[in-house]
């Protein structure tokens, strides 16, 4: 039905959604669907991925995955060779609250 649709019959629709919209808001709806639509495209690949990570580890003989603990401190650098940028990187401490 919708591809039987004639160059007038479109011209008609288009004047018709000018005319309850008007022109300004136009612009304003075509961005927010493109937000949803983008939104809705990235929620379904998140989805997908979540899927296929968890069916993956199904076997048991897993090694695990985390590495052991070193006692060194670790740094982060913010170049390659800069030393006077390095600073080392501790643990979060728990705080307690009175």
């Amino acid at each position: 039905m919708i591809g039987n649709l004639k160059p007038l019959e479109i011209v008609l629709i288009i004047a018709v959604i000018l005319l309850l919209f008007g022109a300004k808001k136009l612009p304003d709806m075509a961005r927010s669907l493109g937000k949803s639509a983008r939104i809705l495209k990235s929620e379904a690949k998140a989805m997908k991925k979540d899927d296929a990570a968890t069916a993956a580890p199904t076997t048991e003989t897993v090694a695990d995955p985390a590495p052991p603990q070193s006692t060194t401190a670790r740094t982060i650098q913010a170049a390659p060779g800069d030393v006077t940028s390095a600073r080392p990187v501790s643990d979060p401490k728990p705080t307690t609250q009175s």
